[in-house]
C-alpha cells in the first residue's frame, strides 16, 4: 500500500479533472447537463480509481485498478470527441485535454505493465522467501510514462 499522492498519473489526473469541472461549468445551461455529469465523472474516475487502488493488498490487484483507470480515460476522451463535436470545446482546447488523457492512459498503461510484472515476480518466489508487506508500489511516484 502507498500513499497516492505520490503517484504521478494520479496527480495528472487529478488535475486534468479540476480543469475539466472548472471548464465544463457552463454546459448545464447551453443544454448538456448530461454531458457535462458524464464527462466529469469519467475524469474524476481516473485519479480516483488510482486512489482506490493504491490501497490494494498485492500488486496485482492494484494493476486490476489501473486498467479500470485506464477505461475510464478511454471514456473521458470519448466524451471530450462529443463535446468538441458538439462546439463545447474549440478545436485547440479539445486538443489539450484530449493530449493529456492520452498521457495520462500511458503513464497508468506503464505502471499496469508493471505491477504485473512485479506480481509475477512476487508470485514466483517460494512462500519462505516473500516478505511481509509488498514494497513494490514504491517505484510508483517517479515513474515516467514509457513513450
Amino acid at each position: 500500500m502507498q500513499e497516492f499522492q505520490h503517484i504521478k498519473a494520479w496527480q495528472r489526473a487529478h488535475a486534468l479533472a479540476v480543469a475539466l469541472h472548472k471548464r465544463a461549468r457552463n454546459f448545464s445551461r447551453l443544454g448538456y447537463s448530461r454531458l457535462r455529469a458524464q464527462l466529469t465523472g469519467a475524469a474524476d474516475s481516473i485519479g480516483d480509481t488510482i486512489a482506490e487502488g493504491a490501497g490494494a493488498a498485492t500488486a496485482k490487484e492494484f494493476a486490476r485498478y489501473l486498467d479500470m483507470s485506464i477505461k475510464s480515460a478511454n471514456e473521458t476522451e470519448g466524451h471530450l470527441l462529443k463535446a468538441r463535436d458538439l462546439d463545447l470545446f474549440s478545436p485547440e482546447e479539445w486538443q489539450a485535454y484530449s493530449a493529456e488523457v492520452i498521457e495520462i492512459r500511458k503513464m497508468t498503461y506503464s505502471c499496469r505493465r508493471t505491477m504485473l510484472a512485479n506480481d509475477k515476480k512476487t508470485s514466483d518466489k517460494k512462500p519462505n522467501d516473500r516478505k511481509a508487506g509488498d514494497k513494490s508500489l514504491k517505484w510508483l511516484a517517479s515513474k515516467e510514462p514509457d513513450a
